[in-house]
């Protein structure tokens, strides 16, 4: 393939991270908890069970769009996935008008959950092969857009909903959102077999540690380091969205703030989840991705054990600001720890089913802390429990060590 033919690297880089800013709404979730409670009549862990149903479809569609776009390269599979999750919202629009909980579930748990993990996959899986120079600080950049997709949610979704109501605000923001992802689909396309850029050779530490193999789906999931990664995300995953899934009412009890100052919380963590993708990814590239995981989950358990305990505004706003940027750095890092250990070829179905840990995540700790605070009027307990969590899981980076799918394949010299 000419030169000129190959489609600009940085070009496929700004799509990805506007679609993904469109698939990122998910994390302004919390914002429609109160007026759907209110208006619906409906109680917390039934509009908290949407959230966790969406998060299960997501881990669902990840894989079937990992292994599709793995066959038929990423654009289709991208296309596809902006009108399942633009459709989504559409459906969620008409159920709320019709006062139906099932509809809900349907629109934004089951159609738009699903094409949210379709299209997430399809930008991660191209980057890795687009940047093996810059694998985690590119990759980063792309999720980055996924948590910043919390940010436009946030901002506008919040007074949308008090001027025009609930199902006007899903109604605009899926078609919005359809024309968004489908637009940007059009720019993802693989690189050519075996592209790197001109001129570069792997120097650093990290990037010499990464693989130099790329296996097979297969291969990768019978490796007991597939599993380490699955589980490290997992307790990353169900840490953050613990927070990300109430933050808005979580601030308004415990810090008395009112609607709009608690929309302004969810701001925050949307800005520093969006950063922590790009940050930690970067400092991945330098000390290392198991280093990065340990001291993501050093900071959350210490966090965590202090939120109930921090009634002033700043200094809560802070502490969720800070497990924003840890939840982000989880998935920055991750997809880069993934080729490094079994190559990008078939990154893909690998990451994709990698991401079923973030839908896993999602079912635990969201009907955790909807269940007991329900019952007992406090978030306390919950957050106490994952603290522990988070303390259990320093373990795990350090089992993550820097060997490659190829050392473990090689057969010794004979002396």
């Amino acid at each position: 393939m000419a030169n000129e033919s190959i489609p600009n690297r940085w070009a496929v880089a700004a799509a990805a991270v506007v679609m993904q800013i469109c698939l990122g709404a998910v994390y302004a979730w919390s914002v429609f908890v109160k007026p759907l409670i209110s208006s619906q009549h409906w109680s917390l862990p039934q509009v908290a069970l949407t959230f966790t149903i969406a998060l299960v479809s997501l881990g669902a569609g990840t894989v079937v769009g990992g292994l599709w776009q793995d066959r038929v390269g990423p654009r289709m599979v991208a296309t596809v996935a902006g009108i399942l999750y633009g459709l989504g919202y559409v459906i969620s629009a008409w159920g709320i008008s019709q006062h139906s909980l099932s509809g809900l579930y349907l629109g934004y748990g089951i159609v738009g959950g699903f094409g949210m993990g379709m299209g997430y996959i399809c930008p991660v899986a191209t980057i890795t092969k687009w940047f093996p120079d810059k694998r985690g600080l590119m990759t980063g950049v792309a999720v980055m857009g996924f948590g910043a997709g919390a940010v436009v949610m946030g901002l506008i979704g919040a007074r949308e909903i008090i001027a025009k109501g609930v199902p006007f605000t899903f109604m605009s923001f899926g078609v919005a959102y359809l024309i968004g992802v489908v637009a940007t689909a059009q720019f993802m396309v693989n690189p050519p077999q075996g592209w790197r850029p001109a001129g570069w050779e792997p120097r650093t530490a990290v990037a010499k540690s990464a693989s130099t193999a790329d296996s097979t789906v297969a291969e990768a999931m019978a490796s007991w380091r597939f599993w380490l990664l699955w589980v490290m995300l997992f307790f990353n995953v169900s840490a953050g969205i613990m927070i990300i899934s109430q933050a808005s009412p979580m601030a308004q009890q415990i810090c008395g703030m009112t609607a709009l100052q608690a929309a302004n919380v969810v701001f925050t963590i949307s800005i520093f989840n969006a950063i922590g993708r790009v940050f930690w990814a970067w400092i991945s590239d330098m000390i290392g991705r198991a280093p990065v995981y340990f001291l993501l989950y050093a900071i959350q358990a210490a966090v965590f054990f202090a939120i109930p305990r921090l009634h002033d505004a700043t200094l809560f706003t802070a502490a969720v600001a800070l497990i924003g940027l840890c939840y982000g750095g989880g998935f920055g890092t991750m997809p880069s720890f993934t080729a490094d250990f079994f190559g990008s070829k078939y990154m893909g179905g690998i990451y994709g089913w990698i991401l079923v840990a973030w839908g896993a995540g999602g079912i635990f700790s969201p009907m955790l802390i909807a269940r007991v605070r329900q019952s007992t009027g406090e978030y306390g307990d919950a957050l106490q429990v994952i603290a522990v969590v988070m303390l259990v899981s320093l373990i795990l980076p350090l089992l993550a060590r820097r060997r490659t799918v190829e050392a473990d394949r090689a057969v010794p010299a004979k002396a």
